[in-house]
């Protein structure tokens, strides 16, 4: 029997209306050679989405999990439910990937890496840190998020090449020390605001390079206002910050009790 302990990993995936992306996304994490486990969090989605994972749940007890939450709450608020899932049950990594395979799920093997055994606190899927790595985007949508992330380094000063990814790995500590309740946005502006809190507390952070495909199933979930929310959100960001201190908590001492001689 190996002595070497089980991972407590768990890959958080937000849905609504996924019925055909769900079932072989969850057998492909299920299946990666690190046995993380996942967390579907689903916003009331009518096509049924949330009953597959729920069938699914008896082939792999104890490793996939749901929250229902009634109608779409949004992005930002799905994340932050399943951070403090994952803290609660004591799981040491956490991961955030899209539910449409835009995220290869076979990266979070890389992501994990970039943590477990590099020493990194957050691991971020970069699509722009070796150049360019989007496919089937067209150019104009390309050109808008690879200089919205520009955008972000030029106004935040973080060194973040990818600031609006939302393929990431968390070790825990970052999680319970970046201020939740403090994060009200919904999209982008959201995946920029854990990013930057996480810079400002001084966490390591490094970008591992990946490949971003377009869904070829179900529909985008992307809008104007999730768009407008980052760019303004970035400015707030940066101006609430100039009034806040960053500052780790100090661990506590272990206390120990007095033997008697």
């Amino acid at each position: 029997m190996s002595d070497t302990p089980a991972v407590k990993g768990i890959v958080v995936v937000p849905t609504y209306n996924e019925i055909e992306n769900i079932e072989p996304l969850i057998r492909t994490v299920m299946g990666l050679a690190v046995p993380f486990d996942l967390l579907i969090i689903d916003d009331g989605s009518p096509d049924g989405t949330a009953a597959r994972v729920r069938a699914l749940q008896q082939e792999y007890p104890g490793r996939l999990h749901l929250i229902e939450r009634p109608g779409k709450q949004g992005l930002g608020t799905a994340y932050i439910t399943g951070f403090r899932y994952a803290l609660a049950h004591g799981y040491d990594y956490v991961f955030e990937m899209d539910a449409d395979f835009s995220h290869n799920p076979h990266d979070l093997l890389r992501l994990y890496a970039a943590c477990a055994e590099e020493g990194y606190d957050v691991a971020i899927g970069s699509r722009y840190i070796t150049g360019v790595n989007v496919v089937n985007w067209p150019m104009k949508r390309v050109l808008l998020s690879y200089f919205a992330s520009q955008y972000v380094q030029f106004i935040t000063g973080m060194p973040v090449k990818d600031a609006t990814a939302g393929f990431k790995c968390y070790r825990r500590e970052v999680l319970e020390t970046i201020d939740l309740d403090s994060i009200a946005f919904v999209g982008y502006a959201f995946q920029i605001a854990v990013k930057f809190q996480a810079w400002k507390y001084g966490f390591k952070l490094k970008e591992v390079p990946i490949v971003f495909t377009e869904r070829t199933r179900g529909q985008s979930k992307m809008s104007f206002r999730i768009f407008k929310e980052a760019f303004w959100g970035v400015i707030k960001l940066k101006i609430e910050s100039l009034f806040k201190s960053y500052r780790r908590p100090m661990p506590q001492p272990l206390k120990t009790t007095p033997q008697s001689g």
